[in-house]
């Protein structure tokens, strides 16, 4: 559960205003967080001087010195996610800004020529062409020091790019964001297809003088796969893409457990083996979001998400969660609209909640929650974590939700109340 020590003084006062109207409070709730979310990540984007290439830091509100590995730095994941919340909120120049910083990124890496993308660089206005690698300077040993899960590619991340340039191609018409879309569904087809079962692995982990490919599959890196394989393959009429979206395809639907109606996260480390202990609401909701037409038993799911993933008014991001993940509720509020189905207030005073004084919404209103997943194969234990902090990607994710767009299809959801 929340605490309302997270409420600013201003969203306590309003929220307690629409409890005596409950016949409207869900519409006003969702009205405010529309506003709230969009004004946040218009701050964020203005913020960047200039009109050229930026990138938008994930953690904005992180004290200097507090968590140094996350100081300015922005994730591929979460810059999609806010290039296509910014689209949704009417800001579309904005969101070129971000997807101009994709382009340069992959056309300009300091070591690889491949056209890859990272999972992260450093935040701010891209300067003479050149997107900065996250790092720091450690006086104590006199290194450099980058991790090694931000400079490498994780499939599912490269796919989000592309939603984001399918995205800004269907705002602007200019091909250039469908040929860099179309280029990153290449890189992923080049590089991390794995067989029995046919899908596509994780992606690359570790420093640039020693990669290593990650043979693991998830369900949401394929169903991102899927989707913008789907889109980009329409676009550009690219028969090699769709047989991409075939393949990606047939791996989620694979995952259906019709047992427990839910989806596997996908395999362990050797690329075969069914992961059944661990569970992620993302693979839950979003192939709901991500098939247009999907097995109407995929709508049994809910169960398994209200009994499994279920933390108070919200929603935990792992399997009898630890905290609400902000990011993952706003996730099921965009797919119960998708579903047609009523997004209760309670889900949306939890989001509105998470505003923090800088605009942005917390990761978590805990201090810490566990996705029992590790960040990479140099882990020894479980070690992704999300923390009590100002967070790019669940501001988002709760634009999305508020405003009832789709970020996989690039489209406002059919029949869901547009918040204005």
């Amino acid at each position: 559960m929340f605490s309302w020590r997270n409420y600013l003084p201003g969203t306590a006062l309003l929220l307690s205003m629409f409890a005596s109207h409950p016949a409207r409070s869900a519409d006003a709730i969702q009205q405010q967080l529309a506003a709230g979310t969009c004004a946040a990540l218009h701050s964020a984007a203005t913020a960047v001087p200039g009109q050229g290439p930026m990138l938008l830091p994930s953690y904005p509100g992180l004290q200097p010195g507090s968590v140094r590995a996350l100081e300015n730095v922005a994730f591929v994941y979460d810059n999609a996610l806010a290039g296509i919340a910014l689209t949704a909120c009417g800001e579309p120049a904005q969101a070129k800004r971000i997807a101009d910083a994709f382009v340069l990124a992959s056309s300009h890496d300091p070591t690889f020529h491949d056209g890859r993308l990272r999972n992260a660089y450093r935040g701010g206005a891209v300067a003479h062409d050149k997107v900065e690698l996250p790092g720091y300077w450690e006086s104590q040993g006199n290194y450099w020091s980058q991790d090694p899960y931000q400079v490498g590619t994780a499939t599912g991340n490269a796919a989000w790019a592309a939603l984001l340039l399918l995205t800004v191609y269907d705002s602007s018409h200019d091909r250039h964001y469908l040929d860099a879309a179309v280029a990153q569904l290449h890189w992923i087809q080049t590089h991390t297809l794995g067989s029995a079962p046919a899908a596509y692995e994780g992606g690359l982990f570790g420093y640039d003088n020693a990669q290593r490919a990650q043979h693991w599959k998830a369900t949401e890196h394929n169903l991102d796969i899927y989707a913008a394989a789907t889109w980009a393959g329409r676009d550009a009429g690219d028969a090699t893409l769709m047989q991409q979206a075939k393949i990606s395809g047939d791996f989620v639907r694979s995952m259906w457990d019709p047992t427990q109606h839910r989806f596997l996260v996908g395999t362990l480390d050797d690329g075969k083996t069914l992961s059944r202990d661990k569970s992620g609401i993302d693979a839950q909701v979003w192939p709901l979001l991500a098939f247009d037409a999907h097995p109407a038993e995929w709508n049994q799911v809910w169960r398994w998400i209200e009994s499994q993933h279920r933390s108070g008014d919200g929603y935990g991001y792992r399997r009898q969660p630890d905290g609400v993940w902000t990011e993952g509720t706003a996730q099921v509020a965009t797919t119960l609209l998708a579903s047609g189905k009523p997004v209760p207030d309670t889900l949306w005073r939890l989001l509105a909640a998470q505003r923090s004084p800088n605009g942005m919404l917390f990761a978590t209103p805990q201090a810490r929650i566990s996705t029992d997943f590790a960040i990479g194969p140099s882990s020894t234990y479980a070690d992704f974590f999300y923390y009590h902090q100002p967070h790019l990607g669940a501001t988002a994710w709760a634009a999305l939700a508020a405003k009832g767009w789709n970020p996989f299809t690039g489209r406002p959801i059919p029949h869901a109340e547009q918040a204005p």
